[in-house]
């Protein structure tokens, strides 16, 4: 097997600031009193209980809430109290997080913001250019305008199923209302008041809005409980001088605090979809009133259509504007915009409200409802807004030099923005189809017998493509497969030479632990599978706009007279592409409701918004809410309290996606503070996942400035973890901040020590392995002068080992 090769130590630097005043050539004393040491463990995704943690079952909160705390054993809850008993071993404490991502049921439902979530990393994926490149800004309000048209996409296709097929088609057709008795009211033949179309339409446009304004109090709710936490104030006068190509955004003071960036993108994009629900209501009867000759309601219609495409340049405004400002705490008051865009965004729905349902006593409904080409447009912009976002990213990846291992050469962004836009139209063409093939009975909607003339075109050819995409998923999952296949059978040469050579060779053992390799390495050809599905994805996506808008007929009609076999294919395309859409929908929605229901369901759920959901809400204010916002400044404070009440020196411990929030902790901290701390991290993806993805924040420069400034940084990893990997620095001694790769399983076979199997561990249980007690042991010697380990020429706090090259 291989090992991670390391580049060369760089020249040495200037050692970082120490803790205390005194020169680095002074001897060193004891301690007039015994000086603690207090480890803080920081759990991974999926989370666990401060009990398992600690290996206790009698716990006791020190400090936080419900949502988020730290624990001690009810033993160590009074360590302060009593130094000496901690003189040879470190005050343990754990920081359990888990229930900010799967802490109840409600959060199950964040599965249908899957889009919104999937554009918002797409933000934070631009390549490392300098800060000041003017393609930064560029980058950041194309994703913002991506954002804004994925809100758009929802509130047409919520209008789509209630004022389209609901409103306007069915409660238009006696075929269709017939055996339905929730729309015999809207029944033309009946003559009920609320028969006339303008007014179905206006009774249909309480679905969407009621979506809208679920989704406007859903982000409110969450941005007061995850979003209103803020970092510590900086030591006066702590040095910030970091070397500029060290400085990472995440430890500026405004990073983790994005209050008024989410309200006002909450304001554009909740006012964006009130606009649409009013603009169906303006274009239908307008167009009544056009061909019916009412010259007063046309100019009426007329300015209500001005009004809305002044709102909607406001929103475009708002949205225009509204950049993240890092640097320092965004505390601008903001109240007017926030209040007034989406209040004159409900005024204009009202308005328009009242217009449509005046009455037309000739006025039907016939056809599809006039604006349906909205989806068309909105496919147009949103392919124009990637291929920009892609251009832009590629003049940003010229500007990064040195940034080998980002994933896709920078493109990561703009393919990860085209699959968020893809999602949507599953999840909108999905449901429309769906609802169309069930109100229409045994007929199908837009053929020759059906009673409804069905969605818009452009969905159906967009559900037809929906196959040939998946028929490449699985040609690259069978190449994954082989590659497993292919690695497996490399590195079974291999494993036996890990273990004592007397243990008695066993196949099958071997083939298992090698599989458990190969698969674990399939993480690192993400990129390449992300590439061939937004590229498969773009090309398909085009070929059903330009076949929508040259047919304008589901690809079934559209090839009626070509070959019976191409006939064939569109027919069946189309049928497979509705159903898989239909079971998209259907699928998130039962993993939400079963994720409601069972805890364990609800864990997994958990896990996906551990790592989707980590970066604050910069794009859309829609997405789940950044859980990080509200666990690093915890994990900050708790780190700059700590230390300065009581002079001691602590070891941050985090596992998987632990190690990510506590990297970010320590960048909030000033230098005096940090240079106290020692970082311990095991099944760490900094590097393997974020350094390579996010560039711009985890890039090897940034790892490196993290690790000059700390007291020391030690990482565990293992071949067998998926997820972990290693750091790939080395430190100015020559030694790398990497220990690994781990033996996974500690055992190859039965042995007196081990007579039954040793576990394959892969991404869990580092504790287990001996390794694992000597570094955190060495970390602790090199933090307290007073236990073994410290060498007694070397300052307490500086040293070669605490610096690093990338």
């Amino acid at each position: 097997m291989e090992t991670v090769a390391t580049p060369p130590p760089a020249r040495a630097r200037e050692p970082r600031p120490a803790a205390t005043s005194a020169p680095a050539t002074a001897p060193v004393t004891a301690p007039q009193r015994p000086q603690l040491a207090l480890e803080l463990l920081v759990h991974g995704v999926g989370g666990t209980t401060p009990e398992k943690m600690l290996g206790d079952p009698r716990v006791q909160r020190i400090t936080g809430d419900d949502t988020a705390a730290c624990y001690r054993r009810t033993d160590d809850a009074d360590a302060e109290r009593r130094p000496d008993d901690y003189r040879t071993r470190p005050v343990r404490e754990a920081y359990c997080w888990s229930n900010l991502t799967s802490g109840n049921g409600a959060r199950a439902l964040w599965l249908v913001l899957l889009p919104f979530m999937v554009a918002n990393l797409a933000h934070w994926m631009r390549p490392a250019a300098p800060p000041d490149h003017r393609g930064q800004r560029i980058y950041d309000l194309l994703v913002r305008l991506l954002a804004l048209s994925l809100t758009v996409l929802l509130a047409a296709a919520a209008c789509e199923v209630a004022l389209d097929l609901t409103a306007w088609q069915c409660a238009g057709t006696p075929a269709c209302t017939a055996g339905k008795s929730w729309l015999g009211f809207l029944d033309p033949a009946d003559g009920g008041w609320w028969s006339a179309p303008g007014r179905r339409l206006v009774l249909g446009a309480a679905l969407p809005l009621a979506v809208v304004g679920f989704l406007w109090w859903l982000s409110h709710r969450t941005w007061s409980a995850y979003e209103s936490a803020s970092p510590p104030p900086r030591r006066p006068g702590a040095s910030r001088d970091t070397p500029a190509h060290e400085r990472t955004a995440l430890g500026l003071d405004g990073f983790w605090y994005g209050r008024r960036v989410v309200a006002r993108l909450r304001a554009a994009h909740t006012a964006a979809g009130v606009l649409i629900i009013a603009a169906a209501l303006v274009l239908a009867s307008l167009r009544t009133d056009r061909r019916a000759g009412a010259a007063d309601l046309t100019a009426v219609g007329q300015v209500l259509a001005g009004l809305l495409v002044l709102l909607a340049v406001a929103t475009l405004a708002v949205v225009w504007r509204t950049a993240r400002s890092e640097a320092d705490r965004d505390e601008e008051s903001d109240r007017r915009t926030v209040r007034a865009l989406p209040i004159a965004a409900l005024v204009a729905l009202a308005l328009t409200a009242g217009y449509a349902a005046w009455a037309r006593p000739a006025a039907r409904s016939h056809g599809a409802l006039p604006g349906v080409a909205t989806f068309g447009g909105i496919a147009v912009i949103q392919g124009a807004l990637v291929l920009a976002l892609a251009v832009t990213a590629w003049f940003l990846q010229r500007a990064a030099r040195g940034e080998a291992r980002t994933a896709l050469r920078g493109m990561g962004g703009p393919a990860v923005a085209l699959l968020s836009c893809a999602l949507g139209g599953v999840l909108s063409g999905g449901v429309a189809q769906r609802f169309a093939d069930w109100i229409d009975g045994a007929a199908t909607p837009g053929q020759d017998h059906a009673a409804v003339p069905g969605p818009p075109v452009l969905l159906s050819w967009q559900a037809s493509v929906l196959p040939a995409l998946l028929v490449v998923v699985a040609a690259i999952a069978a190449l994954a497969g082989i590659r497993v296949l292919v690695v497996r059978k490399r590195v079974a040469k291999d494993v036996p030479g890990l273990y004592d050579p007397r243990e008695r060779p066993d196949v099958l053992r071997t083939e298992r632990i090698a599989g458990t390799i190969a698969r674990a390495g399939l993480t690192d050809a993400a990129p390449v599978l992300v590439a061939a599905i937004a590229t498969v994805t773009l090309l398909l996506g085009a070929g059903a706009v330009v076949g929508a808008w040259l047919t304008d007929l589901a690809p079934g009609r559209a090839t009626a007279g070509a070959p019976p076999f191409v006939h064939a294919a569109a027919d069946t395309a189309e049928s497979l592409g509705s159903w898989l859409m239909g079971a998209g929908v259907v699928l998130l929605l039962t993993m939400g409701r079963r994720a409601y229901r069972d805890q364990s369901a609800r864990r997994t759920v958990g896990i996906l918004w551990d790592v989707g959901t980590f970066w604050p809400r910069a794009a859309h204010p829609f997405a789940p809410p950044c859980y990080a916002e509200r666990a690093v400044p915890d994990l900050t404070w708790r780190m700059a309290t700590w230390t300065e009440q009581f002079d001691g020196r602590l070891v941050l411990s985090g596992h998987s996606q632990g190690s990510v929030l506590a990297a970010a902790a320590v960048w909030q901290l000033d230098l005096v503070t940090r240079s106290r701390v020692a970082l311990l991290t095991y099944g760490s993806p900094l590097e393997r996942l974020y350094g390579r993805w996010f560039p711009a924040f985890f890039g090897p420069p940034f790892l490196a400035g993290l690790h000059r400034e700390m007291d020391d940084w030690r990482n565990l990893w293992r071949f067998t973890d998926p997820i972990g990997g290693p750091i790939r620095l080395t430190c100015e001694d020559g030694r790398s901040v990497d220990e690994g790769p781990l033996r996974d399983p500690l055992a190859f076979g039965r042995t007196l020590q081990n007579p039954l199997p040793a576990q394959i561990l892969g991404h869990g249980d580092y504790q287990a392995d001996p390794v694992f007690d000597r570094v955190r042991a060495e970390l602790l010697a090199r933090l307290d002068p007073g236990m073994p380990g410290q060498r007694a020429d070397e300052p307490p706090h500086q040293g070669s080992s605490g610096r690093s090259s990338a």
